[in-house]
């Protein structure tokens, strides 16, 4: 009976190593996954700040809140007398 009972306790026990390495590689999979998920999420929102930054750039120095261009008064030369020979 005792080799009975030793047989059913290392079946138990290799039932319990192969759930607790089946939750390990869970568990590191899991950490893998959201790693690769921030990176992934922090490049995506660091090219849409970029992106929102670029288009705000463009739209206030090309766009219609471009500041409207003040005409600026410049002198004409006045054309100086020439001598005419009239007979």
């Amino acid at each position: 009976m005792a080799a009975n009972a030793r047989g059913r306790d290392q079946r138990a026990e290799r039932e319990r190593a192969r759930t607790y390495q089946a939750r390990r590689q869970f568990h590191d999979g899991v950490i893998r996954r959201r790693r690769r998920d921030n990176l992934i999420a922090g490049v995506a929102g660091g090219v849409l700040i970029l992106a929102v930054v670029g288009a705000q750039i463009a739209y206030y120095t090309l766009g219609p809140g471009a500041p409207e261009p003040t005409p600026s008064s410049t002198s004409t030369p006045t054309p100086l007398p020439t001598e005419t020979t009239a007979p």
